[in-house]
């Protein structure tokens, strides 16, 4: 095989292999967002200890303030274990941290909304800085293929029922 032929070879075959490397993977859903992230692996069990990874499969769009890992360990452990020992309270708790809109942090301006489990969070912007309730988002609009996923610093928990 002489120069010339080779290199036309080489450079085929690049082009093909290139052309595979290229193809963009599908984005993840919000769920697999979370489990993939390596702060979110609290999040990521109770999610699913408490039966909610297929919904946040589902079609969307959600908007997840998801509490980050050291979140989670600022919590009394007393409170965590209820929680994991409680999966309708669990699935109450994490439904709280859940909009059904696709909500950037661009979009957030200070007003309330309704979250899944049916009670409303208090959402602010000064600037750069998006607050839910108490916590601060500390990782902003990462796109999932179903919604957004906002890390936040605080574990919220949804007000007592009357």
């Amino acid at each position: 095989m002489n120069k010339r032929t080779w290199l036309l070879a080489s450079l085929s075959a690049l082009a093909v292999l290139t052309g595979c490397a290229t193809s963009s993977p599908q984005p993840a859903t919000v769920a697999d967002t979370i489990a993939r992230t390596p702060n979110l692996t609290v999040a990521t069990k109770l999610i699913n200890d408490a039966d909610l990874a297929a919904t946040l499969r589902g079609a969307g769009p959600f908007t997840v303030f998801v509490p980050s890992d050291e979140a989670f360990k600022a919590l009394p452990q007393a409170q965590l274990a209820q929680l994991q020992g409680n999966k309708d309270l669990l699935k109450s708790v994490l439904a709280y941290h859940v909009i059904p809109a696709e909500l950037t942090s661009q979009a957030v301006s200070n007003t309330s909304k309704k979250t899944v489990n049916g009670e409303s969070v208090s959402l602010a912007k000064a600037g750069p800085v998006v607050t839910i309730e108490s916590a601060i988002v500390t990782e902003a609009d990462i796109k999932a293929s179903n919604g957004i996923v906002h890390v936040i610093d605080t574990v919220l928990m949804p007000p007592k029922k009357r």
